[in-house]
């Protein structure tokens, strides 16, 4: 019987294959009460676990010589967190006090810690429960004797085609584990775009569909699957007039993506001779990678929160300048945009805090990225200093996220005055003209855009936080995500006051969202006058493709028009007009 599954895209293509089920692990352990004797004997078993699997995990980092930079990243991440105390002395101390076995221990102290990434309003953040579960997940294995390495079997018959990863969830030394098959693609239950799952596949250019909900239950093994990467769905045993005209849609974009790929080194110029600069956006050192190999002219956004997701406390200021020394090198000259910590405050530095202690019901509301940082000087001072000494091998801007306030600038132009004076006094090289630039994702920035550019060298339009918060559309709550809409006639009011404004007076500016990565926006953002795109590095050649075949000093009048609509109907046949 055939029929449909849908989740969430995040890494587009399509694949056809069959079905190979993971096996998981349950999370339902029982609750035992021990003796008082038993108490010590539980708690050596318990860091037996932990050191079993801290040894497995480095055995598997040994075999990702060749696995994408991410999978190693990944694994890193798991082994330090099991070097956190929350994970490791948190529950013993439960095993002592409740006398209670292992297992339902740390259960516990896991569904605490997940809690609290859940309060994350940066989805990337919040996406790291999964990480916690997983690791969790392996030590209970290890408790209960079973295989700590999830488990896949490809049937006979599917040992020749194409095969499709099924699972509740991945983790990185699942992929580790099963390297030597050849996937056509990952489809979970769970995860987001922003999962190491999504991650992975989009670093491997593999179809990727999750959040499935329950796909691992409703799926047999060995049957065929098409998954669609881009539309986000599942089909299983699809019928021959389907799978025929799938079958056309792969050879389609294989021969797009072949196309494509003879643009790389092509300059990205508009057909009335106009340049821009086309960017990428990164998360880790090694998708430098990806974005040299898919034509990037520079990094528009490094996300520096992963130096802080990959560990229990804070890097230090000789870690933190090694990673960003490491992406200014391999960028070659290329202009790097380091972005401070968009961290969230949400995640409560005092977790045993006392019930009259106020609910942070909003963190997307809170004390988070620049307000975060100005709060914590001495943690600010340290990541201010490591941007400036590696800003001596190579191009560096400095993005500060968030800013709504005259008073965040100058505050933030101070602290950078104090790295430098700093450094000054201790003799270390750094550039004196480091360009400093401001995030524009609060519509209050947006509408008073003249405080930062009469402050700042350089502005970078945030899209997904713009458009969520001029909305107030949550895009991680599947009830209001389809509203999240880009074309909404407020966004574009402020993408082009925003633009215009900057133009007026000389500064750069450029969008670094999802917005600039989308083909289908590339002439709407042309003719706004935005002359800077950064993106994930898999959309830049599209995004060029479509520059090369654009005239500004046409889509610029049509634009105008364009932005007098207020009716959503009228906006889309607009659009579609301006990209035929």
């Amino acid at each position: 019987m055939s029929f449909t599954l849908h989740g969430l895209g995040v890494s587009a293509g399509i694949a056809i294959g069959r079905a190979m089920l993971m096996s998981h692990a349950t999370l339902e352990v029982s609750h035992l009460t021990l003796a008082p004797r038993q108490v010590d004997k539980e708690i050596a078993r318990f860091d037996a676990a932990i050191l079993a699997v801290k040894k497995e995990l480095a055995a598997m980092k040994e075999n990702t010589e060749h696995a994408p930079a991410e999978l190693a990243a990944f694994i890193d991440v798991h082994a330090m967190f099991l070097e956190d105390s929350e994970l490791t002395d948190k529950p013993r101390e439960i095993i002592r006090e409740r006398r209670c076995n292992a297992e339902w221990a740390l259960v516990q102290q896991m569904e605490h810690l997940v809690h609290q990434f859940e309060q994350f309003d940066d989805p990337y953040l919040r996406e790291r429960k999964f990480d916690v579960v997983q690791v969790v997940e392996r030590v209970i294995k290890e408790l209960l004797g079973h295989p700590a390495r999830a488990t896949a079997k490809a049937s006979k018959q599917t040992r020749e085609e194409a095969l499709i990863v099924v699972a509740h969830d991945l983790s990185p030394a699942d992929t580790i584990a099963f390297k030597d098959h050849r996937f056509a693609a990952f489809i979970t239950d769970v995860g987001g775009a922003t999962s190491h799952t999504a991650i992975l596949a989009r670093s491997m250019a593999i179809p990727a569909v999750l959040g499935l909900e329950n796909g691992r239950a409703l799926i047999r093994d060995g049957e065929q699957l098409i998954v669609d990467g881009m539309r986000g769905v599942v089909i299983v045993n699809p019928d021959p007039r389907v799978l025929e005209e799938y079958r056309l849609r792969m050879e389609q974009i294989e021969l797009e993506k072949t196309k494509l790929r003879q643009l790389k080194d092509s300059p990205a110029q508009t057909l009335d001779g106009v340049d821009i600069a086309l960017h990428a956006n990164i998360e880790l050192p090694g998708d430098i990678r990806d974005a040299l190999d898919g034509g990037a002219e520079g990094i528009g956004l490094f996300r520096t929160e992963f130096l802080f997701l990959n560990r229990g406390d804070m890097p230090d200021e000789q870690e933190q300048y090694e990673a960003y020394k490491k992406v200014v090198k391999g960028m070659g000259g290329r202009p790097v945009t380091i972005r401070t910590f968009d961290l969230g405050a949400d995640k409560d530095l005092n977790p045993e805090a006392t019930a009259g202690d106020r609910v942070k019901t909003n963190p997307a509301l809170g004390r988070r990225a620049i307000r975060l940082s100005l709060a914590e000087p001495k943690m600010f001072q340290i990541q201010l200093r490591a941007i400036l000494r590696a800003s001596r091998h190579g191009p560096i801007k400095l993005l500060i996220p968030m800013l709504a306030h005259a008073h965040e600038i100058d505050q933030t132009l101070a602290a950078i005055e104090q790295a430098k004076s700093s450094l000054r006094g201790e003799k270390i090289a750094f550039d004196e003209n480091i360009q400093v630039g401001g995030m524009i994702e609060i519509p209050a920035a947006a509408l008073a855009v003249g405080i930062f550019l009469r402050r700042l060298d350089f502005l970078s339009i945030g899209t997904n936080d713009l458009i969520q918060y001029t909305l107030a559309i949550d895009r991680s709550d599947e009830q209001v995500a389809a509203l999240y809409d880009p074309l909404h006639p407020a966004v574009l009011m402020l993408l082009a006051h925003t633009i215009a404004s900057a133009e007026k007076v000389g500064i750069p500016v450029s969008v670094c969202g999802e917005t600039a990565g989308d083909p289908k926006l590339t002439r709407l953002l042309l003719g706004m006058g935005l002359r800077i795109f950064s993106m994930h590095p898999s959309q830049v050649l599209k995004v060029k493709s479509r520059i090369l075949k654009s005239d500004i000093s046409e889509l610029a009048p049509n634009v105008r028009k364009m932005l007098r609509l207020d009716e959503p109907a009228k906006l889309r046949e607009a659009l579609e007009k301006l990209n035929s």
